[in-house]
């Protein structure tokens, strides 16, 4: 029975830290997803953003203090505009998900509503970390090796 309890908590550590892509690996599934020069954004600023914001970690949240929203997932978007975590005040849900489909593994709903939030007028700059990390600066470090 104890094997079996241990076991258990191990599987359910596995499984809370989610998936956490390798830098190569992430881009070549964000290239798969039409994220490259989507809306003229280049692979290598996608990697970069997903490396300052998340680390590449499709679990990761982070919690505003200052407006009360949650960021979510390997993109950490937004709960006070993009998806609805029903606990975030005011809250748009303009990609129309739930915030916990951010965290899955599949990325497939976080890679769609990223689309979103860049095809808004703010642009890759609704990302704090893209601009305090990635802006301006050259990123070609973040594909270098990869064959993408």
């Amino acid at each position: 029975m104890k094997a079996f309890l241990i076991l258990g908590l191990l599987l359910f550590a596995i499984t809370v830290q989610g998936k956490v892509f390798e830098r190569c690996e992430l881009a070549r599934t964000l290239k798969r997803y039409g994220l490259d020069n989507f809306k003229g954004i280049s692979l290598a600023n996608w990697i970069c953003l997903t490396k300052w914001e998340s680390d590449y970690n499709t679990r990761a949240i982070n919690y505003n203090p200052g407006s009360g929203s949650t960021d979510y997932g390997i993109f950490q978007i937004n709960s006070r505009y993009w998806c609805n975590d029903g606990k975030t005040p005011k809250a748009v849900n303009a990609c129309g998900i739930s915030c916990n489909v951010l965290l899955q593994d599949d990325i497939t709903e976080a890679v769609k509503c990223a689309k979103r939030v860049v095809s808004d007028p703010q642009g890759i700059r609704a990302w704090v970390g893209w601009k305090n990390h990635c802006q301006n600066r050259d990123v070609s470090q973040y594909i270098r090796g990869c064959g993408v």
